[in-house]
């Protein structure tokens, strides 16, 4: 399994709801819930070509930084969950997604 599953269908970085960024970020500063986390990577389809090479690994991203700082799987900026899930379907922007592995403390 990925480490990442984007389910953000018009994400540039997504092919077949595998993540092909470089790295991901996660945000949502003290989130009390999901819908209040983001996906900082980001980038509508629409407005950017396919980015699904990523140019610092082979495959997958598996590099995952989290600043969510009320999320139980954030360590040191570190997401310590197995995988995540990232989703935000027809999103514009990066705001309009969301972690729903997010979990309160």
């Amino acid at each position: 399994m990925t480490k990442i599953n984007c389910n953000v269908s018009n994400c540039s970085h997504n092919k077949s709801n595998t993540c092909y960024s470089n790295i991901v970020n996660i945000t949502g500063g003290s989130a009390k819930e999901s819908c209040s986390t983001c996906c900082g990577n980001f980038l509508d389809a629409k407005n950017y070509s396919t980015l699904t090479n990523n140019t610092n690994a082979c495959g997958p991203c598996d590099a995952l930084v989290c600043t969510v700082k009320t999320c139980v799987y954030n360590r040191n900026l570190a997401c310590t969950a197995e995988n995540i899930s990232v989703n935000g379907s027809n999103a514009n922007i990066y705001t309009e997604t969301s972690c729903s592995t997010f979990k309160h403390e």
